[in-house]
């Protein structure tokens, strides 16, 4: 009964409450948009349509002496806040941000109009990031972080030695799932090979290696390939005989075409802050006590007498050869020459100690390490038993043809490997523009196509500060593509404006296979031996970029003849026909007696 007389008597006791302060009891939406104009549009966009029964007002920086003193006679209910910096935006006349710019008298700085918000509605405060992830701030360390820049899903991170409650901890998947495939034979010797994850569909680089060295290694050895997979294929590690397994097999029937053995591991789940450990963060996702078991017991099971580790993440499992798809503290020493700004630069070194330290150390526990290049031999030093075991091309499956007249650019980069992130940023923000400006007349129909790999916003998010790339109607993003080689068909040139890289790209031996010519910068092409204005265009700033794309799609002869010229380099030196023989004499060297 009591209840009941409350809740008649609350909204009458609120409206008189507020009376007397002067205020209208019923909370209104007052979005300040403190930020870049866009960011802030769509923030006020998603705030309207999570609270459409509200009064919603629009505050920025240059109507704010206007709207503060017609908010005092309303109660604040929530405060959304954009804290992306860049150009603030304006009011249109239905209150809606605009890009206009605003240097007259009365305008306030964004970090004042912040401030505003923060003492006007301190507990109300629904902050926005440039992701435009969202967050109630309070005080607390969670909110401290995301006002620092922290992306949402690691606002809550702790490390495993942190006092306090921690939100989320790591998670290490039990068990694992094994596939048979094809007959062993007792005349063959049995090795493994240990990878980050199932090499199929070719949707990337790495993927592309391990599958066609596998398929190698079976002419001569029974092969077992143990592997950490994600949602493609076995994540829940499905009972045998049950329909997702026989989905699994299906999808793992091209390398059980020639592996003996499928071992398949669910990755762990990390979830401690990046900055917390002495080792890379990237060894920890991938520590797996499922995966050790698994090796001990197929040891025993299936008989390996050799162990080929995949990736320096891997290293600390242990094995016979340590495959270094690229020198990793090489690629991160990179990032640190290039690195703007205090914070930058010590993150960027933090992270180029660990791996040098780790990976230094690793290389000297394996009887063999393999690389992409004789540069990356070098960077190991002498002292380590380096073998060079270079990137190639299936020169089957990526036959020539003939091109098609346009001014149509590829770019082959799964945003899931930062740098290809970094390196659609460098041509879109630096290069692209150039073409636009200057080129505008001579190549009205130039398009890019880009290939982003799965969950491509994912990544792009992780690795920026803005929620998608700048929309523009001359640049096609795919997400997963299962097979590119149309795209090289329907390609004119194919550019690689890869800023920061290490080892070799198959991206760019697949163009050579196609008679594609490539504008690529040197961190793109290196270790292929090519040679600029011959096999292929190599320009390292913005500006020589444009010149060589604007040159080559001008000139059908010159981007032919230097098609032609790679491709008869990468007959010569990148067929996975006569790597693969080279595989396999490393294979037998490792399994020999008394070796």
């Amino acid at each position: 009964m009591k209840l009941k007389l409350w809740i008649k008597l609350k909204p009458w006791i609120k409206r008189r409450l507020f009376g007397l302060l002067g205020k209208d009891p019923d909370g209104v939406v007052v979005a300040f948009c403190t930020g870049d104009a866009e960011l802030c549009r769509r923030m006020v966009d998603e705030v309207r349509a999570l609270v459409p029964d509200r009064r919603h007002f629009v505050v920025t920086p240059e109507n704010w002496p206007r709207m503060r003193s017609e908010l005092r006679r309303y109660r604040i209910g929530l405060a959304p806040v954009m804290l992306a910096r860049g150009a603030a935006a304006k009011p249109l006349a239905d209150g809606a941000p605009s890009n206009r710019s605003h240097d007259r008298k009365g305008v306030v700085s964004t970090d004042a109009l912040r401030r505003a918000a923060y003492r006007l509605a301190p507990r109300k405060i629904l902050a926005y990031n440039s992701r435009l992830e969202r967050h109630h701030l309070r005080l607390d360390l969670a909110s401290f972080l995301f006002r620092r820049g922290v992306p949402l899903d690691r606002i809550y991170l702790r490390p495993w030695w942190w006092p306090w409650k921690k939100r989320e901890r790591s998670v290490f998947p039990a068990g694992y799932r094994v596939l048979e495939g094809r007959a062993c034979s007792p005349e063959r010797k049995r090795i493994a090979v240990l990878a980050p994850y199932f090499p199929y569909p070719l949707a990337h680089g790495g993927a592309v290696r391990i599958f066609h060295l596998l398929r190698e290694m079976a002419r001569e050895f029974d092969v077992e390939l143990l592997a950490f997979t994600d949602a493609t294929v076995g994540q829940a590690l499905p009972p045998a005989n049950s329909a997702a397994s026989r989905a699994a097999e299906t999808e793992a029937a091209p390398v059980l075409e020639f592996c003996a053995r499928v071992t398949l591991v669910e990755k762990p789940r990390y979830r401690e802050p990046r900055w917390a450990s002495l080792l890379p963060p990237e060894l920890h996702e991938f520590r797996s006590p499922a995966m050790r078991r698994a090796i001990a017991e197929e040891r025993r099971a299936f008989g390996f007498t050799a162990l080929q580790v995949e990736y320096t993440q891997l290293a600390e499992y242990g094995g016979d050869a340590l495959v270094e798809h690229d020198v990793t503290f090489d690629l991160f020493a990179q990032i640190r020459r290039s690195a703007v700004g205090h914070t930058a630069k010590f993150t960027a070194w933090w992270d180029w100690f660990r791996w040098h330290r780790f990976e230094t150390r690793a290389v000297r526990r394996y009887r063999r390490v393999v690389v992409m290049s004789k540069k990356d031999a070098e960077l190991l030093g002498r002292d380590i038993p380096c073998t060079v075991l270079e990137n190639g091309v299936d020169l089957e499956r990526f036959r020539p043809q003939p091109e098609q007249p346009g001014q149509r650019l590829l770019f082959v980069g799964s945003f899931r490997h930062f740098p290809n992130v970094t390196a659609y940023r460098f041509f879109t923000e630096r290069v692209w523009p150039l073409l636009h400006r200057s080129l505008r007349d001579k190549f009205p129909e130039m398009t890019l196509t880009v290939v982003c790999g799965p969950e491509h916003l994912t990544y792009w998010r992780a690795f920026t500060d803005s929620p998608e790339p700048a929309p523009d109607p001359r640049i096609r993003l795919l997400g997963f593509v299962a097979d590119v080689h149309p795209l090289y068909v329907e390609a004119n040139l194919v550019i690689v404006p890869t800023t920061v890289s290490a080892g070799t790209n198959v991206k760019v031996l697949e163009a050579m296979a196609m008679q594609r010519a490539v504008v690529s910068t040197p961190p793109g092409c290196a270790g292929l031996g090519l040679l600029h204005g011959h096999s292929v265009w190599e320009a390292e700033t913005p500006e020589a970029f444009a010149t060589g794309v604007a040159t080559l799609i001008a000139d059908p002869e010159l981007r032919i003849k230097m098609a032609l010229a790679a491709y008869d380099h990468a007959q010569r030196n990148f067929d996975w026909r006569s790597i693969g023989q080279r595989q396999r004499d490393l294979l037998r060297d490792l399994t020999e007696p008394g070796t």
